[in-house]
C-alpha cells in the first residue's frame, strides 16, 4: 500500500518517526510530507532514511513530475500526524501553500488526521468547527489523548500512541476487523410530547452511541447511526437517520437492521409515552392537568425476537440503578435474559455516572447474563470493548 505521511509542526513530531517505522515494518511504502514548521522538529535526512524516498516541503519542488498532485492522487492512504491546529486550519478551509495541503486537496482516498496541540487549542471552537468540517467531509479526525503535555500541563491534545494511529489507518482502509459488516447503532434519547412545547424525556446526550457508531466506522464497518436528539455531533462517514419519538426510533431502527450484520440499541428509549398530546400548550390551572400514559414497544426486545437472519448479532445496553431487591447487576442479568440480545451492556447511572458525562463504566454480559467483559474510561475506550466483544461472536458463528 501507498501511504502518504504529512508531518505537521508540533513537539509531536517526533513521535512520526515511531509511526513511519511501523508502517514500513508492516510492509508499506510511506512517502514523508512534513510542513516547513515540522523540520524544525525532525530533520529532513531522517524521513528520507527511514522511508527510502525523497521529502520536500515545497510544491515548487520536482516540478517536472508534478509532485503537488502526483503525490496524492498516486496515495492508498494519508496520515497526518500531528495535525496540529493550523495544519487543521488550512485543510478546512482549503489552502494549498505547501505540499502537504496541496496532497491533501488531490488525495481521493482516506485520509487520517490524528490532532495534537495544547488543550485550549483543541478545544477553541475555531478548532472545534474545523476539526467538525473535514469529519463532515469525510475526513477521518481522532480525538486526541488526555495525558501530559508540554512542560507541566495536562489534558486533552496528546498524539496517541503510533500502534493506536497505525491501527486506525489499517481499519480505514477496509483492513479492520470490522470491513464488509454493515452496522446499525441507535443513540440518544427518545422524547415524548405532552403538548407542542414539553415531552417527557431522559438525561441521555447520545456520547455513547456516537462512539460506538465512530468506533465501528474505524474499524471498518459500514455505519447507520439512528440518532434520537443528540447532544452531540453525528460522527462523519456514517449514514444518519434523525428521529424524536420511540415510535419513531423503532421504525427507524426495524428499517435499518433488515439488511444488517450487527444492531447495537445505545439509544434511551422511554419506557411511557403520553396516552393522548394536547394540540396546544396546557395552561396552569387551578386544577394540576393528570397526563395518561400508554407503554412504549419494547424495541431491542422485538429486534432479538424478529431478526431477519438467524445470523445478525443484536446488542443492547441498559443503564441501571440498583435499589432494594437488587444490584445494578443483578438487575443486568435478569433483563439479559428477559431481552434475549446476544449481548447486553450494563451501565451504572446513579451518582452523575454514565449520561452526560465523558466516561463510562460498564459489564457486558451475555444472553445468558454470564459477564464477557468489563470496561472503564472513555466513552470510545468503552464502545472499542464493546466491538471487540461483537467481533468474538462474529467470529464464533463463522468457524
Amino acid at each position: 500500500m501507498r501511504v502518504v505521511l504529512g508531518v505537521a509542526g508540533g513537539i509531536a513530531a517526533y513521535k512520526a518517526v515511531a509511526l513511519l517505522r511501523l508502517l514500513r515494518e508492516a510492509g508499506h511504502d510511506v512517502r514523508v510530507v512534513p510542513t516547513a514548521a515540522a523540520l524544525r522538529f525532525v530533520g529532513a535526512p531522517t524521513w528520507a532514511a527511514l522511508s527510502g524516498e525523497p521529502v520536500s516541503t515545497d510544491v515548487f519542488d520536482d516540478v517536472e513530475h508534478v509532485a503537488h498532485v502526483e503525490i496524492g492522487r498516486t496515495a492508498d492512504l494519508v496520515v497526518v500526524a500531528p495535525a496540529t491546529a493550523d495544519l487543521l486550519a488550512r485543510a478546512a478551509t482549503g489552502r494549498a501553500d505547501d505540499l502537504l495541503t496541496a496532497t491533501l486537496l488531490v488525495a481521493t482516498c482516506p485520509v487520517l488526521m490524528v490532532p495534537a496541540m495544547h488543550t485550549q487549542m483543541w478545544q477553541h471552537p475555531a478548532t472545534v468547527a474545523n476539526v467538525a468540517t473535514l469529519r463532515d467531509r469525510g475526513v477521518q479526525v481522532l480525538d486526541p489523548d488526555d495525558g501530559r503535555l508540554t512542560g507541566t500541563d495536562s489534558g486533552p491534545g496528546r498524539l496517541p500512541a503510533p500502534e493506536a494511529v497505525v491501527a486506525a489507518a489499517l481499519r480505514l482502509v477496509g483492513q479492520g476487523d470490522l470491513s464488509g459488516r454493515r452496522v446499525v447503532v441507535s443513540a440518544g434519547g427518545t422524547q415524548e410530547p405532552i403538548d407542542p412545547v414539553r415531552f417527557l424525556g431522559n438525561r441521555s446526550t447520545g456520547r455513547q452511541g456516537v462512539a460506538l457508531a465512530r468506533a465501528a466506522r474505524e474499524r471498518g464497518a459500514d455505519v447507520v447511526l439512528v440518532a434520537a436528539n443528540l447532544a452531540v455531533p453525528p460522527p462523519g462517514g456514517v449514514q444518519v437517520r434523525t428521529v424524536a419519538t420511540a415510535l419513531e426510533l423503532r421504525d427507524a431502527m426495524v428499517e435499518a437492521a433488515a439488511g444488517a450484520d450487527v444492531v447495537v440499541m445505545t439509544a434511551a428509549v422511554a419506557d411511557f409515552r403520553p396516552a393522548h398530546i394536547a394540540g396546544t400548550k396546557i395552561k396552569k390551572s387551578t386544577q394540576v392537568p393528570t397526563v395518561e400514559l400508554v407503554e412504549n414497544p419494547d424495541v431491542l426486545a422485538e429486534l432479538a425476537a424478529h431478526r431477519p437472519s438467524p445470523d445478525q448479532l443484536v446488542v443492547g445496553f441498559a443503564a441501571e440503578t440498583g435499589d432494594q431487591h437488587a444490584s445494578v447487576l443483578d438487575h443486568g442479568r435478569a433483563k439479559a435474559r428477559r431481552k434475549r440480545a446476544d449481548l447486553l451492556v450494563v451501565n451504572r447511572v446513579d451518582g452523575g455516572r454514565g449520561f452526560g458525562t465523558p466516561d463510562n463504566e460498564v459489564t457486558v454480559l451475555d444472553a445468558a447474563g454470564q459477564v464477557v467483559a468489563t470496561a472503564e474510561g472513555s466513552k470510545d475506550d468503552v464502545a472499542h470493548v464493546v466491538w471487540d466483544a461483537v467481533v468474538a461472536r462474529l467470529s464464533d458463528r463463522t468457524r
